[in-house]
């Protein structure tokens, strides 16, 4: 069982290492930031190390896993980490810093355990996938970026085909489609488009415009 100075120490180390991956987290304007991931791991830490407590103090009394808290804490962070995945449209967002919630309790488990060498591996890998691997993911969906658009038009046959083989003439891929009715004549149609790097806005908004009973695009 650690004394004092080693319980204090495994805290500190899971508070530093989740630190650092809430940092880039709150520097990218997440849901979950700086303070959420270091709470995350204290706890995870502190429960590993009550865990094996609780194992020291009752192994003479009665059969005990003194792995159960920890897979405790391993799915019970999933409810943390549901609330951080926001959907908006056809793009859900979140996943990331939920997966990194993740990730820093099984951190604070491991320092918990006093296994300092695996938490600090794990939390360079982490903050290699987030920083680094995410500069490169960037460059790769600048080269093949979507653009949402959004129409207003009259409701009525045919119209969404007339849309689709506007942008089929540039050369533009529908990703996904949402319609959204005003009133009885008047629908919003969101699309997700992907399309060759070549193609101008103002071409898309152009070629739409041209559309009979148009009477809004927008694009982002």
């Amino acid at each position: 069982m650690p004394n004092s100075l080693e319980v204090l120490l495994r805290i500190c180390v899971a508070a530093i290492l989740a630190g650092l991956v809430g940092l880039e987290r709150e520097t990218a304007k997440r849901p979950a930031g700086f303070r959420t991931h270091i709470l995350v791991s204290i706890a995870s830490s502190l429960v590993m190390i009550g865990n094996l407590y609780a194992f020291e103090l009752l192994k003479h009394q009665t059969n005990m896993d003194p792995m159960r808290l920890g897979a405790q804490v391993i799915s019970g962070i999933g409810f943390l980490g549901a609330g951080t995945i926001i959907k908006e449209g056809a793009t859900i967002r979140g996943l990331t810093t939920a997966a990194s919630l993740w990730s820093v309790a099984c951190i604070g488990l491991v320092c918990g355990l006093g296994f300092y060498v695996g938490a600090i591996s794990a939390t360079i890998f982490v903050l290699i996938s987030l920083i680094v691997l995410n500069k490169i993911e960037y460059i790769i969906n600048k080269k093949n970026a979507y653009i949402h658009l959004t129409i207003k038009s009259i409701d009525k046959p045919g119209q969404l085909g007339k849309i689709g083989t506007e942008l089929g003439n540039l050369n533009i891929t529908i990703k996904n489609i949402a319609i959204e009715p005003i009133d009885d004549y008047n629908v919003i149609i969101k699309l997700m488009l992907k399309g060759s790097k070549h193609v101008k806005v103002d071409e898309i908004m152009n070629s739409i415009s041209l559309i009979e009973d148009v009477s809004l695009i927008e694009i982002l």
